[in-house]
């Protein structure tokens, strides 16, 4: 089972506030342990979301486009996890880790990541073999830099 943590943003990271030499070798030292265990599938920091646009679909096929910031969010999203466990249970003992010097109060936002077979049957053979030969192509891109 895959799941995502979801990092929350708040004034600092919206001000853009970079980490410090403590925090990013906690969080090294968090993500090479769950490397060592097997579950870590990737991590990463976002921008700002000044640096950000939010594009909004309109039943009439109206495209628009808005820049950042996002001042009226109430929930703004720093970065992200993956991991690969065996269960929610497992996958909330990893959370129980994370390093407290990422932030003095802080909530992380856990959610399971669709698996092929949580579509049924609209995922055709077909579809997943289209889908498979896409995730390949990109992996290969991902891997030539």
């Amino acid at each position: 089972m895959r799941f995502m943590i979801i990092v929350p943003g708040g004034a600092e990271t919206e001000g853009g506030a970079m980490p410090t030499e403590r925090q990013l070798a906690d969080m090294t030292a968090y993500n090479e342990a769950m490397l060592a265990a097997g579950v870590f599938v990737t991590g990463e920091g976002l921008h700002p979301t000044s640096r950000g646009a939010r594009v909004h679909y309109t039943p009439d096929g109206a495209v628009t486009v808005t820049d950042g910031p996002f001042t009226e969010a109430k929930e703004i999203v720093a970065g992200f996890s993956i991991i690969d466990v065996s269960s929610k249970e497992e996958a909330i003992e990893w959370l129980r880790k994370w390093p407290r010097s990422t932030a003095d109060d802080f909530t992380l936002e856990l959610r399971q990541v669709f698996d092929d077979a949580d579509f049924g049957e609209a995922f055709t053979p077909e579809l997943q073999e289209r889908e498979a030969r896409m995730r390949e192509q990109a992996a290969r891109a991902a891997a030539q830099g």
